[in-house]
């Protein structure tokens, strides 16, 4: 999910986090929900970047 570039996506977590909805799950589609629990497999096995790593990407943009 740090990975993700999909503005859709992005935008709907924003979204959830800054109007604190209790039931955020059920407002996203299937496929987000999936890409979300795929993410969290992920960070299980160790599969992620830190976040200083992904600030330094978003640096180079700005």
């Amino acid at each position: 999910m740090l990975q993700t570039q999909k503005e859709s996506l992005l935008a709907k977590l924003k979204k959830v986090f800054e109007e604190g909805q209790i039931d955020w799950w059920s407002e996203m589609t299937k496929g987000e929900q999936e890409e979300i629990k795929t993410g969290l497999k992920q960070a299980d096995k160790g599969e992620y970047v830190t976040s200083e790593t992904v600030m330094k990407r978003f640096d180079r943009w700005h």
